[in-house]
């Protein structure tokens, strides 16, 4: 089996990595949801060496994140662990205590219950003033911020009607829920956005 490789984790992984390292300067421990490829954990991992970086994905795709990992050999990069936001995975994570919980290109791709799930999980396994960093493209008050994210969601849409450009609006709603604040929208290349939740007391 090959790496897998996914060119947009490398166009993006520089950008990211500018906006989320001074956020993650005191940070310790960090659980990536949704880890695809493993490129990002890697790169992050590598530049940020004071953290441990914990992968996450469905079953499937495990195998090709190992790949990433066994040839980096990094000491603060664990075995990635199976997370399925449609099983009762908060259980199994339960204790640990994340100063942060990072996910990249992820609430597209889930359907809207999905999306609900994962924030209540985050809003459950992060510590107190915990950061949750959500990369992706979003949209506001029901409006695309540009023509190709209104593209793109007609084409996720098409592929699986669950999936689908999130909203703002509906993701602040869900983060009330599960006890975050949005502390702040950071815009990044190609029309996608950093968005900063924090966990609070």
């Amino acid at each position: 089996m090959d790496k897998p490789f996914s060119p947009a984790c490398e166009e993006n992984k520089q950008p990211i990595l500018e906006v989320i390292a001074p956020r993650l300067a005191s940070a310790r421990s960090v659980l990536e949801i949704g880890s695809g490829t493993g490129q990002h954990a890697v790169y992050f991992a590598a530049a940020l060496a004071h953290l441990r970086w914990q992968c996450t994905d469905v079953a499937q795709h495990l195998p090709g994140i190992r790949l990433w990992l066994e040839e980096a050999r990094l000491p603060n990069l664990p075995p990635a662990l199976e997370l399925d936001v449609d099983a009762d995975w908060i259980s199994a994570f339960t204790g640990t205590g994340y100063d942060a919980i990072y996910s990249a290109n992820t609430a597209h791709i889930m359907s809207l219950e999905q999306v609900e799930r994962m924030f209540n999980g985050v809003g459950a396994l992060l510590s107190d003033q915990g950061q949750f960093l959500l990369y992706g493209p979003f949209s506001q008050d029901g409006r695309h911020t540009s023509e190709s994210n209104a593209l793109f969601d007609r084409s996720l849409r098409m592929r699986d009607p669950m999936s689908g450009v999130r909203d703002l609006r509906e993701l602040e709603g869900f983060a009330r829920t599960a006890g975050l604040a949005l502390e702040a929208d950071i815009a990044m290349p190609v029309n996608n956005r950093t968005l900063v939740w924090r966990r609070q007391r």
